[in-house]
């Protein structure tokens, strides 16, 4: 008896310590860890800041590193008391699966919300005959290893695509690579390669004026990004699904009423009319939701670019 009331009481005193600390928190700045500077994530970062600082009576201070693993890396190794925090887009999780990386994207984090997507679109130069996704596959299929995409980096959300592409309409397409998805757009442009899957917000300036054809967004429903234009899953390709996500994340073993209250914050914010038409202006729809939600999708996503990634063999070497 002596012991049963000594475990509910030590029981009582810890979740007494729990909800004290997450009504306590924040007492101090919070970071948030990032790629580059003037990329989407640092953009997405400083809306945050600017926006939760207010909400959560703390500067939340934007670091930007490096884009690589680096941004991953420092906020799994940091102290998990919600202090020190991850915005990264999928090419954190999926990069993982391509090439090794000094934490896992499972085990290290605690997912807090996702927070926007940003669609790509399968764009061609004029002088390809294509007017459809099928046309295009037909002619995939008559040429094949003539044709070349373009792409940005190893797993970023254009070479994903262009891989997914390639499995799912059984073509031989060749990859052009890239240090960025600048340069990428400017060779398509330029007719150094013949398509590509740029950003939405990249690609549609230069459909509307015609110097590129749209033939599908990548996303699975049809988005304000690419108004107009068919989903590739509409067009030939049931179930293709290929969208540059990004998430929040603290270190594994945050207290989960601190991840909550993130979360709780995160939400209201990302909810906000003038939040989502400015993030919509910069190419991004706002998608917040549960950490539960957010620790699924990356499951998932894993899940299924790790089997395109064994099945095209696109691991790099160790």
């Amino acid at each position: 008896m002596n012991n049963a009331i000594a475990a509910a009481t030590l029981a009582a005193l810890l979740l007494f310590a729990t909800n004290a600390g997450a009504q306590a928190y924040p007492s101090k700045p919070i970071r948030l860890v990032t790629g580059a500077v003037g990329g989407a994530n640092d953009l997405v970062a400083r809306v945050l800041a600017q926006g939760l600082t207010r909400s959560l009576g703390q500067p939340l201070v934007v670091d930007n590193r490096a884009s690589g693993n680096i941004p991953a890396q420092i906020v799994a190794n940091a102290p998990p008391d919600g202090y020190t925090l991850l915005v990264q887009a999928s090419t954190f999780w999926i990069g993982s699966l391509i090439q090794r990386t000094p934490y896992d994207p499972i085990r290290d984090f605690a997912p807090i919300s996702f927070l926007v997507k940003a669609p790509n679109v399968l764009v061609v130069h004029p002088s390809v005959p294509a007017k459809t996704v099928r046309e295009l596959i037909e002619l995939a299929k008559a040429r094949p290893g003539e044709l070349n995409y373009a792409s940005g980096p190893l797993a970023s959300s254009p070479h994903i695509a262009g891989e997914l592409f390639k499995s799912m309409a059984g073509v031989n397409i060749v990859r052009i690579a890239y240090n960025g998805t600048g340069p990428a757009l400017n060779a398509l442009l330029g007719a150094h390669v013949q398509l590509s899957f740029p950003a939405a917000s990249a690609a549609m300036p230069h459909a509307v004026a015609g110097r590129l054809r749209a033939l599908a967004v990548t996303s699975l429903e049809p988005s304000r990004l690419a108004a107009g234009v068919p989903t590739l899953a509409e067009s030939g390709l049931p179930g293709f699904e290929s969208s540059s996500t990004q998430g929040a994340f603290a270190p594994a073993r945050t207290p989960p009423a601190v991840v909550a209250r993130l979360n709780q914050e995160i939400v209201r914010f990302l909810n906000l009319p003038d939040v989502q038409a400015k993030l919509l202006s910069a190419g991004m729809e706002t998608a917040p939701g549960t950490p539960e939600a957010l620790t699924s999708l990356v499951k998932s996503e894993m899940a299924r670019i790790g089997k395109l990634v064994r099945e095209a063999g696109l691991a790099a070497q160790p």
